[in-house]
């Protein structure tokens, strides 16, 4: 079975939220977009995939299109590992991670759907059957500043049934405004998105204790000091989260030698796909961590079906919308059995 064609879709959602306009890297959001790979072949099976991501969607859809489909046509569409580990060895000149690695997730992950549709099979079943028949959500808000804010739209989310809050805040304020919002029993996690050196991170951890924080995510920059996440993490007092910003495997070995996760966040469409996510996962499990999948789209979906609920959790990153169908009023999902 042949590769014949590659091609790319970049989908645009209109999106609204609750919040004063607010956005990330210099654009102000007002779409969900999501960058949506397709393989075709000789047999007439087609298969999707997503990569990512966000303002860097343009970047990896020029990737995929000029440098890695052009590699990919005539190839065997069934040689998943085979041809993925050959393409990251001729594209690492581009880096190991961006939108070479983001344009391979896509191909990855859209061979996968190639090779269940072949087997007559839903993919969860495929990686080892449905491990659980419901994903729980999460409500991640954007970054607001103002507690006003932050705190009703934290309450908006548990009043549409969400149990677990992800906030993305850098200051304690917003952070408490939103655990006052929400009472106690409410899971409220905070992504900072790499903004401290290790000293600052342990003051703000510090600062941030007394809110009774599920995870803290990303605290440190750059997010590939894993030693000084491992010295956060055996101070702070606080449960660690990272690993969206990881480009390989290799990487999360890494982190779990080093000791310094909780919680670990690989995203399928930034790290090289289904692939390389189900080894990460293995890795978690050697290393007795909690995985719990990153990435909004929906492709985070399948690794997280067909894992079995004593290896790790699995929640579904939903962005808050300001309209109720949007956003998911119900905090969880159904797998396909």
């Amino acid at each position: 079975m042949k590769i014949t064609t590659v091609e790319t879709m970049l989908l645009r959602i209109p999106y609204r939220h609750s919040g004063p306009p607010t956005g990330f890297g210099g654009k102000l959001w007002t779409t969900l977009d999501t960058l949506l790979v397709r393989v075709d072949t000789d047999d007439g099976i087609t298969g999707w995939g997503e990569a990512f991501g966000y303002n860097v969607n343009e970047g990896t859809k020029a990737t995929i299109d000029t440098l890695i489909a052009p590699l990919c046509l005539g190839r065997d569409a069934t040689m998943i590992s085979a041809l993925t580990a050959e393409l990251q060895k001729k594209l690492h000149f581009f880096g190991r991670g961006g939108p070479a690695i983001y344009g391979l997730s896509g191909i990855d992950i859209a061979l996968w759907d190639i090779a269940g549709k072949c087997a007559r099979l839903p993919l969860n079943r495929l990686l080892g059957g449905a491990g659980r028949r419901e994903l729980r959500a999460y409500a991640s808000l954007l970054r607001y500043h103002d507690p006003a804010v932050v705190a009703k739209l934290a309450a908006e989310a548990v009043e549409r049934g969400y149990a677990h809050v992800k906030l993305h805040e850098i200051d304690v304020p917003p952070v408490a405004a939103a655990r006052d919002a929400v009472g106690a029993g409410v899971a409220l996690m905070l992504d900072t998105n790499c903004p401290w050196s290790l000293n600052e991170a342990q003051a703000m951890a510090r600062r941030l204790k007394p809110h009774d924080l599920f995870w803290l995510e990303e605290p440190i920059w750059p997010p590939e000091d894993f030693a000084a996440l491992a010295r956060l993490r055996a101070s702070a007092g606080i449960p660690i989260a990272a690993g969206e910003n990881a480009g390989s495997a290799l990487q999360f070995a890494q982190m779990f030698a080093a000791g310094a996760l909780d919680y670990a966040q690989p995203s399928v469409t930034k790290i090289g796909g289904i692939g390389e996510m189900r080894k990460v996962l293995a890795l978690a499990e050697a290393a007795n961590v909690t995985a719990v999948p990153h990435s909004p789209g929906p492709a985070c979906s399948r690794p997280c079906t067909s894992s079995p609920r004593r290896r790790r959790r699995c929640w579904w990153n939903v962005f808050m919308s300001s309209s109720r169908r949007a956003s998911s009023a119900v905090s969880s999902m159904r797998a396909t059995a």
